[in-house]
């Protein structure tokens, strides 16, 4: 009797069914997915080995595929193309003792695109870690790739924190942000790019990360008895706080500054029950890295100044930037 009265509360609802079956199907792809890339691993890894031999080649591999479709009838991924792939699988990561505990955790295709499109091993090591921490879908992780979000991070890694981020083991904000997937058109106001954001709220969070969490376009906080709007207000579930952006269509400009601390100051009041002090993005189309420093010296507020793109940046360019050495005066 107890028992059943135990689990007629505990699955009480439709909701706690649907949760308990998407939660345990969840579990069943991850462990397939375990197998797969183990597998794929110790193809690869024979593979490797047999290259040592004379006679490999691709009449050698073509051998193999055959044998492998006459074994499994219509099994798909064991073509020549399939092995090497494999093969390259193990070699990439043999020797690479960061990730050989990671592989398992991210999907073949996320694994095919990180090898075929990342340069180095850190950037590599990059996209394994954030697959697992973002749950990247295949199409979600070539975008990130395409957008260079290796290279803008790391571009952001050099710019001065605000005092609650340099804690973090990972800056949750970057220097740039690319909104691509907005069609605007040439001359636009700065109501149609929030408005756009809000219709490509996935888009946008795909971009800033998965840890935002958003509340509201235009919130309203009041102030001895006026209403003021900030254009997007979020939760950052990392850093346990609000995080208001505002968009500006021009370049930066300092008074910006002291508008944001306004914001920041007035939700800090309003919502007393968070734990940290809210923190702020101000997104503009431009902005020069001098004049924001000079902004920002005596301002205390916990606030970053970032540049968005409406067009996706050329890898080759972020790369020479992150490789270009420093100027010592």
């Amino acid at each position: 009797m107890k028992g059943k009265y135990w689990m007629k509360n505990e699955i009480s609802t439709a909701g706690n069914l649907i949760k308990i079956i998407e939660d345990s199907r969840n579990n069943a792809l991850k462990k397939v997915n375990e197998e797969l890339i183990r597998m794929y691993w110790k193809v690869g890894e024979f593979l490797s080995k047999e290259a040592e031999n004379t006679a490999f080649g691709d009449a050698y591999i073509d051998s193999v595929a055959k044998e492998i479709q006459d074994a499994f009838p219509g099994i798909k991924g064991f073509n020549r193309r399939g092995l090497y792939r494999m093969k390259k699988f193990y070699e990439t990561y043999c020797n690479d003792e960061f990730v050989t505990t990671l592989l398992t955790q991210i999907s073949w295709s996320n694994h095919l695109a990180i090898m075929s499109k990342a340069k180095t091993a850190e950037e590599r090591h990059f996209y394994i870690t954030l697959c697992i921490k973002e749950s990247y879908s295949a199409r979600e992780l070539d975008r990130q790739i395409n957008s260079g979000y290796y290279e803008r991070y790391m571009l952001s890694k050099e710019k001065l924190l605000p005092e609650p981020i340099k804690d973090l083991k990972e800056n949750p904000f970057l220097d740039s942000y690319i909104i691509e997937f907005l069609d605007l058109p040439k001359n636009f106001k700065e109501s149609y790019l929030r408005k756009g954001l809000i219709q490509n709220m996935k888009d946008f969070i795909l971009e800033v990360g998965k840890d935002f969490t958003f509340i509201d376009e235009e919130y309203r906080v009041q102030v001895g008895g006026e209403d003021f709007r900030i254009d997007l207000l979020f939760f950052h579930r990392g850093l346990k706080c609000l995080a208001a952006f505002e968009f500006k269509i021009g370049k930066f400009k300092p008074e910006y500054i002291s508008k944001m601390d306004f914001y920041l100051e007035a939700l800090d009041c309003q919502k007393k029950e968070n734990k940290n002090p809210s923190v702020g993005m101000i997104l503009c189309a431009s902005k020069d890295d001098e004049v924001v420093e000079h902004a920002m010296s005596r301002n205390m507020s916990p606030m970053m100044v970032a540049e968005y793109k409406l067009q996706l940046p050329d890898k080759a360019v972020l790369q020479e930037l992150i490789n270009m050495p420093l100027i010592k005066e």
